[in-house]
């Protein structure tokens, strides 16, 4: 049984009916347009945003198509079954393997491809292996967030603020890398006392799971081809939308040719970019009439070291309500253009914090997608309450490795 049929059978009788996550992605849009209709936001502004996001909506309506193509296609299960058999029964071994992996996906590509690409690894890892599904889930999403501090193109945060840091990648990562290194100590901690102990896990060592054997070679290949394309893509600055409307075409072609039956009305994710567009108008809207002056007077206009951890803390904070992207733009506004490292603690508390709620980041919301459409069930008290933890001590911890840094 395939990685579609076996969700075709546990959800084929909800597959025509909206869920919660549904109606709030549509409600956010609604209100998005009464916010242009009612004059509370300019259309020309709404204009404005909208055609900043079509990116970014161009990403999210491609890059998970191409995730389920090539989770259709068995290139995830090929490669957890490497993943395990380089662990060698060892979870101590796994769960570096596992953090390397993660990390080095976010920081070198960006945290929404680790998001898509990773998070069906690890799960068909987990599936492979016969062990609980989350702790190997939890691994990419908190890695998604915390490992994206060093490079620029880990974070579309980062890159909005590209123009206000204006240093090169070499120097950014200089500036950067211990807070980098603080911060994924911190996850690596917190990962494994609440989701790798051995209660968690439930075993000693894990039996190495048979040789994986492809259904089609061919789609196979293409899909390991199209993938590698959109990475190389992205690495030679190719945007992000383009990069993944591409691989995906290519695989839908694939498909169309070799196995039409996997091409179904479903896989067209419109949620997201629906629920990307409606939370971006509503939160310029409230934004223009009352975000600025609150954000203003929360960080302050310091650009010591107080000033710095109020930024990290508004910025993660702002997150977790809102999303990272409008909680940076409002910080970046009210930030003083002179004030460089308090402006590096902003980005902190918005790539490291955003770990507590499901929309505080895109990267977190493809996750949550992701574990959805494998069926695996995401405690949210539990996982808010964990995130808060980390998000407290790892975005404190980065803060304070930058200002050791940067000698404030």
């Amino acid at each position: 049984m395939t990685h579609e049929d076996r969700i075709e059978a546990v959800g084929g009788s909800r597959k025509h009916r909206l869920s919660v996550l549904d109606w709030i992605a549509i409600c956010l849009l609604a209100s998005g347009g009464c916010c242009v209709g009612t004059g509370l936001l300019k259309t020309a502004d709404a204009d404005a945003t909208v055609r900043r996001i079509l990116p970014i909506l161009l990403f999210l309506a491609t890059v998970l198509v191409l995730a389920e193509l090539t989770a259709e296609a068995g290139l995830f299960d090929m490669l957890a079954t490497r993943l395990a058999t380089l662990g060698r029964g060892n979870f101590a071994a796994l769960f570096c393997l596992c953090v390397a992996f993660a990390a080095i996906t976010t920081i070198s590509l960006n945290l929404d491809t680790t998001a898509v690409l990773l998070t069906p690894v690890m799960l068909a890892l987990a599936r492979s292996l016969k062990v609980p599904p989350l702790p190997l889930a939890m691994t990419t999403v908190w890695l998604a967030n915390t490992a994206s501090l060093l490079l620029p193109v880990s974070n579309l945060t980062n890159l909005l603020a590209a123009n206000r840091v204006s240093l090169p990648p070499a120097t950014f990562a200089g500036r950067m890398g211990l807070a980098q290194a603080a911060a994924i100590a911190a996850t690596m901690t917190f990962l494994w006392a609440c989701y790798w102990n051995r209660r968690a896990r439930g075993a000693d060592r894990y039996q190495l799971p048979p040789p994986h054997v492809a259904q089609d070679q061919v789609l196979l290949r293409l899909a390991g081809l199209a993938c590698l394309f959109f990475i190389s893509a992205i690495v030679g600055g190719v945007e992000l939308g383009v990069a993944s409307a591409v691989a995906a075409g290519v695989l839908v072609a694939a498909f169309a040719l070799r196995r039409r039956s996997a091409l179904r009305w479903r896989l067209i994710p419109w949620r997201l970019p629906v629920f990307v567009t409606g939370l971006m108008l509503v939160v310029q809207t409230i934004s223009i009439h009352f975000l600025g002056s609150v954000v203003s007077a929360m960080i302050g206009l310091s650009g010591g070291a107080v000033g710095t951890f109020r930024a990290a803390a508004v910025g993660a904070g702002l997150s977790n309500v809102l999303n990272n992207l409008p909680a940076y733009l409002a910080g970046e506004a009210v930030v003083p253009v002179a004030n460089h490292v308090q402006l590096l603690g902003l980005l902190i508390g918005t790539n490291v914090g955003p770990i507590i709620t499901p929309w505080a980041s895109l990267a977190t919301l493809l996750w949550y997608e992701r574990c959805r459409a494998h069926r695996v069930q995401v405690p949210l008290r539990a996982f808010m309450l964990a995130g808060a933890g980390l998000g407290i001590v790892a975005t404190a911890a980065a803060v304070g490795a930058l200002l050791l840094t940067n000698g404030s």
